[in-house]
């Protein structure tokens, strides 16, 4: 019974990380899923890279009519941006991919390098 409850804890626990699992963190401040381009740059500064492409989609849908059915097909074009955050090497690098400006996913990547020293001017 006691290794249930301690389970149950350590899972109750663990659930606020998986909450905001397409957010990226820096330093004190989060960007959460939905956010802009801009809210990241402000919160985070620039990216160490960024990567830019154009997807095309299509949605089919059926129309109905009284005589006839027929399947439609909708497309657009999606802007996708992948920008790559290093925190140095004892932190994991995070990817954010923002769709049309809107962040919606954050992947970890290997551990980051050694960042440069900053200069006082």
């Amino acid at each position: 019974m006691r290794a249930l409850s301690a389970s149950l804890v350590v899972a109750c626990l663990a659930l606020p990380s998986l909450v905001h699992a397409s957010s990226l963190r820096c330093e004190n401040k989060l960007v959460s899923e939905g956010a802009s381009t801009d809210d990241a740059l402000i919160k985070c500064g620039e990216p160490m890279s960024k990567r830019t492409r154009t997807e095309y989609v299509s949605d089919r849908y059926r129309q109905r009519s009284p005589t006839e059915e027929r399947t439609v097909e909708v497309g657009t074009t999606s802007t996708v941006e992948e920008w790559t955050y290093n925190f140095g090497p004892h932190r994991l690098m995070q990817v954010a991919i923002f769709r049309d400006g809107r962040l919606v996913d954050v992947r970890s990547g290997s551990y980051g390098t050694e960042l440069p020293e900053k200069t006082n001017r």
